[in-house]
C-alpha cells in the first residue's frame, strides 16, 4: 500500500516563464504528466500533488487525469513543509510514502518498482534513492555501511575534502514508512541560511534508513531551467530512438528525427531524415515516413509512403503514396492504394479507396466514392462566407484541370466534369458537365494604343 506525493509547488524563477515550471513540455507531454505516468503501473492508493504557484493553472492542466488530489502549499519553505501539509490528509494512514518531484521527469517505472520492493523487503523506516557520480560536486553525499544502511547525509558545502571523495549522492527520491516520517515531521526546524524545512532532516532522524543506487544517473535529471529541458529531451529522444531501432524499424539519420514517446511503430518501418512523429501517432509495417514530414496523432497504414508532407489527425491506409508536399488535417481518411499527390490539401475529407488527387488540389469538408480522379487544380469551394458546406462525389469519378465545385454540392457515380467548369447544381449518374463559357476568339486584336 503506497501513497504517492509529488512536489509541484516552486515557481521554477530560472525558467524565465510565467508558466509553471511543471507544466513546461517535454516530448509532447508536461512535466508532471510524465511523473504522473511513470507511477500509473505502481497502482497506489492516493497520488497527492502538491501545489502552490499558479496552482489553479496547474490544477487545469491535470485535470482529466484521474485519481489526482491537490494539497496546497500557500507559502513554499522547503520539501520538509512540502510534506508537512500531508499530515491532515493522511491521519491514521498505516502504509508507504513515495516522495517526487514534478520536475524530474525521466524517472523509469523499474526504478521506482525496485525503490519499493527494496524498502518492503528491508522493512525500512526510509529507503532513498542514490546515485554514484563520476563528478558529485555541488550534491549532498550519502554515507552508508557495507550494507547500503545510511549513517549520514552531508551536505556538499559542509563536507571536509576526505568526505568530498564519496561520489555518492542523494537524488532526492524518498520512500517512507508514513507512520514514522509523521511522528518526525512536526519537529523539523529551520535552521538554515535558507530559513527552509528540509526533509533530509526527517530522514536523518529515522531508523534504519537504506540507499539504493540507481543504474542511470539521467533518471534523477531535475528541470530548473531551459537548458536543461533541451538536455531532457535529447536523453528522452536517445531512449525512444533507441527502443524502436531494436524493435526493427530503421531510422535513416537519428540525429535528424524526432519521435514522441507515445508513437507507436511497427517493424520494418523507415523513417527518413527531417521526420517528426508526434502525439498518438501509429504507424503500420512497410511504411515509409519522409524525407521532410511530420505526422501528428495519425494512423499510418500498411505499406504506405509519405515523402516531404504534413499529416495532422487524419487516417491513412494501405499502400497509399502521400506528397511531396501534401497537407492532410482536420479528420481526413484516406482508402488503400490512393495517390494524394503535389501541394494538395486535405481538410475534414474522405477519399474511398483507389481514388488520385495527384496535383494541385484542396478538397474541404469532401467525400469521394472509390476509383475517383481529382484533376490538376480542383478545388471543392465549401465556404459561403457564414459557415462550411459538404461536397460529395460519387464512384469512378473524374474532374478536369482547374474545375470548382461549388458547396453544398453532390456529383453522381460516372460523372465526367470538363476542364475550367464551375459546378454549383448536383449532377446524377452517368453524365458530361461542361460549365464554362463558350471560346470566343477575336482576330486584330491587338492593342493599338501601345504600339508607338
Amino acid at each position: 500500500m503506497v501513497v504517492v506525493a509529488i512536489l509541484a509547488a516552486g515557481r521554477g524563477t530560472r525558467m524565465k516563464s510565467n508558466l509553471p515550471k511543471v507544466l513546461h513540455s517535454l516530448g509532447g507531454r508536461s512535466l508532471i504528466e510524465r511523473v504522473i505516468d511513470s507511477v500509473k503501473p505502481l497502482s497506489p492508493t492516493q497520488q497527492m500533488v502538491i501545489v502552490g504557484y499558479q496552482a489553479q493553472e496547474v490544477k487545469a492542466a491535470t485535470q482529466s487525469i484521474p485519481n489526482l488530489e491537490f494539497v496546497e502549499q500557500s507559502v513554499q519553505l522547503g520539501t520538509g513543509h512540502a510534506i508537512q501539509q500531508l499530515l491532515p490528509h493522511l491521519e491514521g494512514y498505516t502504509g508507504d510514502l513515495l516522495v517526487l518531484y514534478g520536475d524530474v521527469p525521466l524517472l523509469r517505472t523499474e526504478t521506482l518498482k525496485n525503490l519499493l520492493q527494496t524498502h518492503a523487503q528491508h522493512q525500512n523506516a526510509a529507503t532513498i534513492l542514490t546515485a554514484c557520480l563520476d563528478n558529485p560536486k555541488g550534491y549532498g553525499r550519502v554515507f552508508c555501511n557495507s550494507d547500503n544502511i545510511v549513517q549520514q547525509i552531508i551536505e556538499d558545502r559542509d563536507c571536509t575534502p576526505t568526505q568530498k571523495q564519496n561520489n555518492r549522492i542523494n537524488a532526492g527520491i524518498y520512500c517512507f514508512r508514513w507512520p514514522d516520517l509523521a511522528k518526525v515531521l512536526p519537529d523539523l526546524q529551520a535552521n538554515n541560511s535558507q530559513k527552509e524545512y528540509y526533509l533530509t532532516d526527517a530522514v536523518s532522524s529515522l531508523e534504519p534508513v537504506m540507499a539504493v543506487d540507481l543504474e542511470d544517473e539521467q533518471e534523477i535529471l531535475g528541470i530548473n531551467d531551459r537548458l536543461q529541458l533541451a538536455t531532457a529531451y535529447e536523453i528522452l529522444q536517445k531512449r525512444v530512438k533507441e527502443k524502436w531501432m531494436i524493435a526493427g524499424v530503421t531510422l535513416i539519420d537519428p540525429a535528424s528525427i524526432t519521435i514522441d514517446d507515445t508513437v507507436e511503430i511497427a517493424p520494418d518501418v523507415i523513417i527518413e531524415p527531417q521526420t517528426h512523429l508526434r502525439g498518438n501517432t501509429v504507424i503500420q509495417t512497410g511504411s515509409r515516413i519522409g524525407p521532410g514530414s511530420l505526422i501528428e496523432n495519425s494512423q499510418i497504414g500498411e505499406n504506405v509512403t509519405v515523402l516531404y508532407s504534413v499529416v495532422i489527425n487524419s487516417n491513412v491506409q494501405a499502400k497509399t503514396c502521400v506528397g511531396p508536399y501534401s497537407h492532410l488535417r482536420g479528420q481526413v481518411e484516406v482508402g488503400t492504394g490512393c495517390r494524394v499527390g503535389n501541394f494538395v490539401e486535405l481538410k475534414n475529407t474522405k477519399l474511398g479507396d483507389r481514388t488520385n488527387v495527384a496535383h494541385l488540389s484542396y478538397l474541404g469538408d469532401t467525400t469521394t466514392g472509390s476509383k475517383v480522379n481529382i484533376g490538376a487544380g480542383t478545388i471543392t469551394a465549401n465556404y459561403d462566407g457564414v459557415k462550411k458546406h459538404p461536397t460529395n462525389i460519387g464512384d469512378r469519378t473524374k474532374t478536369g484541370s482547374n474545375s470548382v465545385l461549388v458547396a453544398p454540392l453532390t456529383l453522381g457515380n460516372d460523372v465526367y466534369i470538363a476542364a475550367g467548369s464551375t459546378v454549383i447544381e448536383d449532377v446524377p449518374d452517368d453524365c458530361l458537365v461542361i460549365a464554362r463559357a463558350r471560346q470566343v476568339v477575336k482576330p486584330g486584336w491587338r492593342n493599338k494604343s501601345t504600339e508607338s
